[in-house]
């Protein structure tokens, strides 16, 4: 709960006070995340065996404090989900913390000549500070357990990192949260709601708080409103999407982390959400002040378009997919480039490079950074020498980069998907999308099934055309203001 919590006020109150029925079923990439989490879990478990575990029936915290208790008196080196208890400030509330291990240290403690650490168990790479904060707490309720702070708490992280806890840094932010959070979930008003897709896209409540916010039209559905700004817009009984439309963008510039580039964006966000239009970005440091310029969408007879798949947690780029367009003859053909397996990855790599440079005239188009960054990634990879890698990104053009520097569109994420869809393009298959391409990849290596595989070349293929879409959009929408400039400059 406190996990959620710091991430999510109103998702911990939801998950006490909420109706169950309103929850999201939970995705495929979800139940691959669970699945992962676990395995992780049962690896690191294999570096303490033997280890105990109090027996107790779910839920029965008293009795799972006391079998905990049992084993802590006894002395055993490792114990596994223990179970923690200790009155907080609140009448009728108990702190009950559940680390995934306690391992027993020299020192001395109300036991005896021991005490114990405990360990939590993530599947994440990085110590998150939401991680941070919870293996805090587990120290903080063991430490009035076994009348002693252990020295660190610790998180057990991928590729067999361990991270220690700097308890002494954090018990003061792991106090405040924890105040907040008892002051939440004791108030009979729901938190407001605040859509950030970055942390609330796997959460069960996502369907219910999305559908408040598009009947409130929330401003937390505009790209570019973060907490922070909307906390500062709230404060100037900014609260609408309308208001904010009417609101003058130096009227905002002045405000911690604004500025004009991000006033000027966030308002003509709100007006092109109600008017249901794109309207072009200015550029106070171009000529023309108009920042799409046609060097940033180079024609050519030929024309590539490229979209990467990967395997993150196997470390393996196993699709190179990049559809050639012929503007001469209107020829379209898609070439997937493809790794069954990691042994084939130095062979779709190889692939991929005979096409790009049997093209060496060719504007190659992307949308984000990601393909770019790939491309070095693997040229390291696979000894390719830098003066080709370069040669080839010089080629390289971001649609996602010319979409946001040129033009503010009535859409909620400048994600691929929003911009390609309010611009008339789909994709074939209703539910795909990076997250199930990564699962589809996965079941295709534990069961050999084609469909899988047929599957994510058809995600990659509409990728590759979403992105030629976006890229003609963007021509047909910048000619108007290109013709108006040479006109004006005498051009024939």
């Amino acid at each position: 709960m406190l996990f959620h919590y710091q991430r999510c006020h109103r998702r911990a109150f939801l998950d006490i006070y909420g109706d169950p029925s309103q929850q999201d079923p939970p995705s495929d990439y979800l139940l691959k995340l669970r699945q992962d989490s676990t395995d992780h879990r049962h690896e690191v478990l294999q570096d303490f065996q033997p280890i105990h575990r109090p027996p107790f029936n779910p839920g029965d915290w008293a009795a799972g404090a006391k079998a905990t208790r049992d084993l802590m008196a006894q002395g055993v080196e490792t114990i596994h989900r223990a179970v923690l208890v200790m009155p907080s400030p609140v009448a009728e509330v108990q702190f009950v913390s559940q680390p995934d291990l306690l391992i027993k240290q020299p020192g001395w403690s109300c036991w005896g000549d021991w005490t114990y650490a405990p360990i939590d168990i993530k599947l994440g790479k990085k110590p998150k500070l939401d991680y941070q904060v919870v293996a805090t707490y587990h120290a903080y309720v063991l430490s009035r357990v076994q009348g002693v702070w252990p020295e660190h708490s610790y998180l057990a992280l991928r590729d067999g990192q361990r991270y220690p806890i700097d308890l002494g840094r954090l018990v003061l932010k792991l106090q405040d949260t924890l105040n907040h959070c008892l002051q939440d979930l004791r108030s009979p008003q729901t938190p407001e709601l605040f859509i950030s897709h970055s942390r609330c896209d796997l959460c069960h409540w996502f369907g219910h708080c999305y559908g408040e916010a598009k009947a409130q039209r929330h401003l937390s559905l505009l790209p570019g409103v973060t907490p922070a700004r909307y906390e500062f817009l709230r404060q100037h009984h900014i609260t609408t999407v309308a208001t904010l439309a009417q609101t003058s963008p130096a009227y905002l510039a002045p405000l911690p982390g604004f500025g004009e580039p991000v006033a000027e964006k966030l308002v003509h966000q709100a007006q092109a959400l109600m008017d249901n239009r794109a309207i072009p970005r200015t550029d106070s440091q171009s000529p023309h002040g108009f920042p799409l310029w046609p060097e940033d969408l180079p024609e050519a007879e030929i024309e590539l378009f490229f979209d990467i798949e990967s395997a993150p947690d196997q470390n393996l780029i196993y699709l190179h997919g990049v559809l050639v367009v012929n503007r001469l003859t209107g020829e379209e053909t898609f070439h997937a480039l493809l790794a069954e397996s990691h042994a084939e990855e130095r062979r779709a790599w190889k692939d991929f490079l005979d096409l790009v440079h049997a093209y060496p005239d060719s504007p190659v188009y992307h949308f984000c950074p990601y393909e770019a960054q790939t491309v070095r990634k693997l040229g390291q990879r696979y000894g390719t020498h830098n003066r080709h890698i370069d040669t080839l990104l010089s080629r390289f053009f971001d649609i996602h980069k010319c979409v946001t520097d040129g033009v503010t569109l009535p859409i909620e994420s400048y994600a691929l998907k929003h911009i390609a869809r309010w611009m008339g393009f789909d994709w074939r298959d209703e539910g795909a999308n990076g997250a199930q391409s990564i699962c589809w990849y996965n079941a295709w290596a534990e069961t050999g099934d084609r469909t899988y595989l047929d599957a994510i070349l058809r995600y990659n293929e509409d990728d590759c055309r979403a992105t030629y879409h976006v890229r003609e959009w963007l021509a047909n929408f910048a000619e108007p203001h290109w013709e108006r400039l040479y006109t004006a400059n005498g051009a024939p």
